[in-house]
């Protein structure tokens, strides 16, 4: 486990690589489409195990149907199911969407809660999915861990947390609030493009320099 008392991996590391990661990705957002807070809620809720590019292909027509709380609650799960069959668990998520569509009539007013513990009642919707509606929704600060922040984080030493709770944790040690939110995405751009789970191009990577990983591994054939 690597010691991040060196400070080498602390504050200023993290000001060094997210400054590269900003000059490399400056418009790096969210690839899902919306057009309001339901919408994204929804759209977020359908992404797990799903990529970005299929969700909006399924919610371009299911915003047709049913755009609205209001709407979506109306519907069985039976109903929606057909829309979301190229969704990976479409059957447990038209369950989530009408009952969380159900509930947010119901307690909000309709309205998405801008509030991470309200977000959390609703089905469907764990850390991860609040954190993200939170920040792009609404602009709060928050920070999400998906698969690539957890990868990407952990690779560079900026985290060294086995969960994504606890790597969220560490890069919000070293990271203003006001940087949580375009950290995320600049984190996933990286990890899409560059830091893949399998064969990642670390030949040429803006962060090779300052990686843990890509260092440990060069240190690792120069002992050989």
């Amino acid at each position: 486990m690597f010691n991040r008392g060196a400070n080498e991996w602390g504050p200023e590391q993290a000001r060094k690589i997210f400054s590269l990661l900003e000059r490399q990705y400056p418009h790096a957002r969210t690839r899902l489409a919306y057009s309001d807070p339901f919408q994204l809620f929804v759209a977020v809720l359908l992404s797990a195990q799903t990529t970005d590019e299929q969700v909006n292909r399924i919610t371009e027509k299911l915003f047709a149907v049913a755009p609205t709380p209001q709407q979506m609650a109306r519907l069985q799960p039976e109903e929606l199911e057909p829309y979301l069959k190229g969704c990976g668990l479409y059957r447990n998520k038209s369950r989530y969407l009408v009952e969380a569509s159900r509930k947010l009539v119901k307690d909000f007013g309709g309205k998405v809660p801008e509030n991470f513990d309200d977000l959390l009642s609703l089905p469907g919707i764990g850390r991860k999915s609040a954190n993200v509606i939170l920040s792009v929704a609404f602009g709060q600060p928050a920070l999400a861990v998906d698969t690539h922040v957890f990868r990407v984080a952990r690779r560079l030493g900026l985290a060294l947390g086995r969960r994504p709770e606890d790597v969220e944790a560490e890069l919000k040690e070293i990271l203003p609030p006001e940087k949580w939110g375009r950290a995320h995405h600049r984190l996933i751009a990286h990890g899409r493009s560059v830091c893949k789970a399998r064969n990642p191009r670390c030949t040429g990577c803006i962060l090779k320099a300052y990686c843990r990983w890509a260092i440990t591994c060069q240190n690792k054939r120069g002992g050989a």
